[in-house]
């Protein structure tokens, strides 16, 4: 049976790209690192790594090992840590996953709020793109808890936050009362999300939804600059209520039909007492189905 140890030992060569620079980082000697990687891969049954002139290659074996090595690791820790917790030590790490637009728009405020409330325990924030590397990641241990879009065939914990609006953003001036809706703005060329950014799904469904592919004006992968961008001229930007600052000087409209989705956080277990208590952060003071009006 493969132990942590020789896990971490796995871990640390992938991570670094060299059987020399891993040992370095574990202060232990090549010959005793190269014994432990032998040793797992006679427990799984195959070679996992195999070894390049100027690298480190993992094996298909590898591939599919690495992703519960870094689980069981990150399970370790987070054993090592509630532990301490339980005794009544108010202090460690909680690792919060979150998609871009989230981290943007709500999620600062409750970090505020958290940092006043148990000052001790310092946040790690991982930031994802799209929705299913958020699940994926998750999934592979990486965090604590995961915040945004509801996760498909999660078989985790998962609490409902509240149903994110969003509005169309357009360039300052225009006439910003009332609903607007998505079928007139068909000839209008849009401020676009890069490929992979999970908002260009969002924006692509909504507008197919009625009728018409958005034609693009300018693709960004900077979430935040969306609406930038459109207030600045570049043309219409769709984009969560809850990311545009206060004072924002672009013209605000509500779709028609409107562009919803449920945000939530969830975990892979049952949490502890600290993932439970932000959890529970989130869903009093997240600002979800509140647009500005």
């Amino acid at each position: 049976m493969a132990t942590l140890r020789q896990l971490e030992y796995l871990v640390a060569v992938v991570d670094t790209g060299s059987f020399t620079r891993a040992a370095e980082r574990l202060h232990v000697t090549q010959p005793a690192l190269s014994h432990q990687i032998r040793a797992l891969e006679r427990s799984v049954g195959g070679p996992l790594l195999e070894r390049l002139p100027r690298a480190v290659r993992l094996t298909p074996t590898g591939r599919a090992t690495l992703p519960h090595a870094r689980a069981a690791l990150a399970d370790a820790e987070r054993l090592r840590t509630a532990a301490a917790r339980a005794a009544g030590l108010e202090e460690g790490e909680l690792e919060v996953a979150t998609v871009y637009s989230v981290s943007i728009g709500p999620v600062p405020a409750v970090l505020r709020s958290w940092r006043e409330r148990y000052p001790g325990v310092r946040i790690r924030l991982r930031e994802y793109p799209h929705a299913d590397l958020l699940r994926a990641a998750m999934a592979a241990g990486q965090a604590d808890l995961a915040v945004g879009p509801a996760p498909a065939d999660w078989e985790g914990p998962v609490r409902e936050l509240g149903v994110e609006e969003f509005v169309v953003v357009l360039p300052a001036g225009e006439d910003a009362a009332g609903p607007v809706r998505l079928a007139e703005l068909a000839e209008r060329d849009w401020v676009h999300y890069a490929p992979g950014n999970g908002l260009a799904e969002v924006l692509d469904q909504a507008c197919g939804a009625v009728g018409f592919r958005p034609r693009i004006a300018v693709r960004t992968e900077q979430t935040a600059a969306a609406p930038l961008l459109a207030a600045a001229g570049l043309g219409p930007a769709l984009v969560p209520a809850n990311m545009l600052p206060p004072g924002f000087d672009g013209a605000v409209r509500h779709p028609e039909p409107p562009v919803r989705r449920t945000l939530t956080a969830y975990t892979r277990t049952r949490p502890d007492r600290l993932t439970t208590a932000f959890a529970e952060l989130l869903a009093r003071e997240i600002r979800v189905g509140r647009p500005p009006a």
